[in-house]
């Protein structure tokens, strides 16, 4: 079907699509008048998402704010916020709304739950898209019955919002009071056994004790190093004898009796040359030669004695040296056992006092969170009664009444034509018959058909017999 032929079946079947467009326009009227009027109350709301916690100081991410958003929008339109209507207001308790349950759940079910489910299904919520406002409008057909459960409403959600805060913070910090009390069981354990391993290893301060006793073990190596160099030395010399010995040549005792004895040979020989060996003089001079040989011999002996008695002295010290080093070395080994022994105990007692310290702060946050009657959420605009009706809408009713009438003219006038299909252009002639067109009479005008009654009256006249 072309737009012509469309056109020209629209034309035909003018009078039922003014009849149709006529009763639906009426109709649509006629239901707005009838239908009770509504009114719809509306509260705006601030939800400060992008604000800092009174408590903890963070802020929520950029990312999750329009996930806030929608989070508060169901908390609003939740059966709980629903419930706390229903009971701050007391509209379970009125006789009307109890028949009204009776006759509609036949006594069935809960009437708390009944009345939040119908407050909810009136209740419409919108967020803004580029702003934190909420706006919470209810429809109701006593205006200020719609302000009372819109502000109701948003009274509810505020009360539900804070509960949602304060009770898991609540829980948390009944929670951390358990843990502190464990904790501090805890602690006063590791301080007692750390007190105890002091007070028995007789601890005061360990580290400068310590100290001293590391300052003692390096004094006594330095000590032992030079014992060592001169025990070498006393055995370098005792292994050397008679003239070798350091001793003898440095005694001046020994070189004076040598010298002596040098000179008493060269006197004797030259007495034994002048006067023979059997000469008193040579006897005299003989004798006081095996005194200074004597005397020497005994200097000499001394000399090796005192060289030994060194050598012994300084192994005895070294040895003395070597045991007091060994036994500070000890010492030091079983200070330094104590002291991480005492250090052990004593990061057991700061691992504890941390975690102690970390659960007394986050108890103490979570009880100021419990009690804390502040919320995110501000009443800009509380819902007053309306002055005027949000429904029926009258003129918005004829316009969408009217396009339904249109749509509707136009179907019954489609619907006829196929039905009852007529030929109405030289086009149908060819769709419906199959046949080709020879001619075409086009229907004459007003004019033309006044002129031809006028000439056929004319021949009426001039024919006899003819009325």
């Amino acid at each position: 079907m072309t737009m012509m032929q469309f056109l020209r079946v629209l034309w035909a079947r003018k009078w039922l699509m003014l009849a149709t467009f006529g009763v639906t326009v009426t109709a649509a009227l006629i239901i707005s008048v009838m239908l009770p009027k509504q009114y719809t109350a509306t509260s705006t709301l601030v939800v400060n998402s992008k604000g800092a916690d009174p408590l903890t100081g963070t802020m929520l991410p950029a990312q999750l704010v329009p996930g806030y958003m929608a989070t508060q929008v169901g908390i609003m339109s939740s059966q709980n916020v629903g419930l706390k209507v229903v009971d701050n207001l007391k509209l379970a308790q009125s006789p009307v709304v109890q028949q009204q349950f009776n006759e509609a759940a036949q006594g069935q079910g809960d009437i708390r739950e009944w009345l939040a489910g119908i407050l909810i299904a009136k209740l419409k919520i919108t967020p803004s898209r580029e702003s934190n406002l909420i706006g919470v409008s209810y429809t109701a057909n006593n205006p200020e019955f719609a302000a009372v459960i819109a502000n109701a409403f948003v009274q509810a959600y505020i009360k539900t919002s804070l509960d949602l805060r304060t009770e898991p913070a609540l829980q948390t910090n009944l929670w951390y009071e358990e843990q502190i009390k464990v904790l501090r069981d805890k602690l006063e354990s590791a301080q007692t056994r750390l007190s105890d391993y002091q007070r028995k290893k007789g601890i005061v301060a360990v580290d400068e004790r310590l100290d001293v006793e590391n300052a003692r073990l390096a004094e006594l190596s330095s000590q032992l190093v030079v014992a060592q160099a001169q025990t070498y030395d006393s055995q370098s010399r005792n292994r050397r004898s008679g003239d070798q010995l350091s001793d003898v040549v440095n005694n001046p005792l020994i070189q004076g009796l040598k010298g002596n004895i040098a000179q008493g040979e060269s006197r004797l020989a030259q007495l034994s040359e002048k006067l023979g060996k059997n000469h008193p003089e040579y006897l005299r001079a003989q004798a006081d030669l095996d005194v200074l040989r004597n005397k020497l011999e005994h200097e000499m002996h001394n000399a090796q004695t005192g060289v030994n008695t060194t050598m012994r002295v300084s192994q005895q010290r070294e040895g003395d040296l070597r045991a007091s080093l060994a036994a500070q070395k000890a010492k030091v080994l079983a200070l330094k056992q104590q002291r991480d022994e005492g250090s052990v105990l004593a990061r057991d007692v700061e691992s504890v006092q941390r975690a102690y310290d970390m659960a007394l702060q986050r108890a103490t946050q979570t009880r100021m969170e419990s009690k804390s009657d502040q919320t995110d959420v501000a009443v800009l605009n509380p819902a007053t009664p309306p002055l005027k009706a949000s429904s029926p809408k009258l003129l918005l009713n004829i316009v969408l009444a009217a396009a339904l009438g249109l749509l509707l003219a136009m179907a019954f006038a489609l619907l006829i034509e196929l039905l009852d299909r007529r030929l109405r252009s030289e086009e149908d002639f060819v769709d419906i018959l199959g046949a080709p067109v020879l001619a075409a009479l086009k229907p004459a005008s007003d004019s033309q058909r006044r002129s031809r009654l006028s000439r056929m009256g004319h021949l009426r006249a001039l024919l006899p017999g003819q009325t």
